[in-house]
């Protein structure tokens, strides 16, 4: 069969990868054709556009660049219709993925999945409408969603997360990265997000919090596609280790951490290391407003979101400031009651989570549903 996969940046990328091989393990016969990246290409897929030339995100980038993303989306209809797939699987991406497919429902006669469902359960929650509308079946990757969309009359699949292969295989993996050398200090892991605007809002803040504690060593984890000198501007001369590509190493070597919001709070929990959730954003007086206006759940990381209680301390907006962040952090870095409760709740997200086998799940179900079909 033919597939046609949808993936816009990085972590889709991935995912997206992940799947595809696990869809040729069950299907012999099967073609890949994609909007995605170099993970993508590597797993078979004929790469037709790459995902840098079209992922921009925020209001006055998007703006800006309207045009190019216009021009992605018409091409990639175009494509869809011209190679004629079994199916076409968008990944996360939701803006861009969306508007595919409603295209594609509206006048195409191909099936449209989605494996990783769009986040309106955070916000955004009126696109549930677009969703019944022009998704055939959407493969979720988090718990929680699927209460969320039955109650909105919409029944999906959850075949259960996938950044637990990705740490499992990490570990069962010899020729890994080594870990970070002990050199008899605790590594605090520092991860202050994967877009420039998000590092230079919390790595100064993160960086603050930590000069003053004794007797620990704070480790950078960057950014793939950020540049070292970006890194160097933020942190100048502050005594940071910085580490490039092998962000999971520096977790399995890291005792406590700081933590963007993001994947990152579920992969450093899953690592089983105690962390404080950390964002800053602009206007951060603005931040419980908008919270209470537009966002709709009770948490922002996925740990707390997944258990569906504060197991990790979330500081946000201007609750993200040198001394909450040290006064959190310190208790994580010896045995206390905070560490060993956060080490708990990790234990039951994990449960809620399941065992590892996300993509294969994902690609036997899809399968066995084209096969019917």
């Amino acid at each position: 069969m033919k597939y046609y996969l949808v993936a816009g940046e990085a972590s889709g990328d991935l995912h997206a990868s992940n799947l595809m091989r696990a869809i040729a393990r069950r299907d012999s016969r099967a073609q890949f054709r994609c909007f995605g990246g170099d993970m993508m290409q590597a797993a078979g897929g004929e790469l037709v556009k790459h995902y840098r030339e079209l992922a921009y995100m925020g209001f006055w980038p998007v703006l800006t660049h309207l045009g190019t993303i216009l021009g992605g989306a018409r091409l990639c209809f175009r494509d869809i219709s011209e190679w004629k797939p079994d199916v076409v699987i968008l990944v996360d991406y939701p803006g861009f993925n969306l508007s595919i497919a409603e295209k594609v429902h509206k006048h195409l006669s191909i099936p449209v999945y989605y494996y990783i469902s769009p986040k309106i359960w955070a916000w955004k929650s009126w696109r549930i409408k677009n969703i019944r509308r022009d998704v055939d079946e959407l493969f979720s990757i988090l718990p929680f969603e699927v209460e969320f969309f039955r109650k909105h009359d919409y029944d999906i699949r959850y075949v259960g997360n996938p950044t637990v292969d990705e740490i499992s295989e990490f570990k069962s993996f010899s020729g890994r990265k080594p870990a970070l050398e002990d050199d008899g200090r605790r590594i605090v892991a520092l991860l202050a997000g994967s877009r420039r605007q998000e590092i230079s809002r919390n790595l100064p803040v993160m960086l603050e919090s930590v000069r003053s504690i004794d007797g620990i060593r704070p480790v950078l984890a960057c950014a793939p596609g950020i540049e070292p000198e970006y890194y160097d501007s933020i942190a100048g001369d502050a005594e940071v280790e910085k580490v490039y590509g092998n962000t999971f190493g520096v977790l399995e070597s890291a005792y406590a951490a700081l933590v963007t919001s993001g994947t990152a709070t579920l992969e450093t929990a899953l690592f089983d290391v105690p962390q404080v959730v950390c964002y800053k954003v602009p206007a951060s007086w603005a931040m419980s407003i908008i919270k209470k206006l537009f966002i709709k759940v009770r948490f922002v990381s996925l740990v707390n979101l997944v258990s569906g209680s504060e197991v990790v301390p979330e500081l946000l907006g201007s609750a993200m400031n040198v001394g909450n962040v040290h006064d959190h952090l310190v208790p994580l870095l010896s045995d206390t009651t905070e560490r060993r409760m956060q080490l708990d709740g990790y234990t039951r997200m994990k449960s809620i989570l399941g065992p590892a086998g996300a993509p294969d799940r994902a690609a036997m179900q899809i399968v066995d549903l084209l096969n019917q079909k």
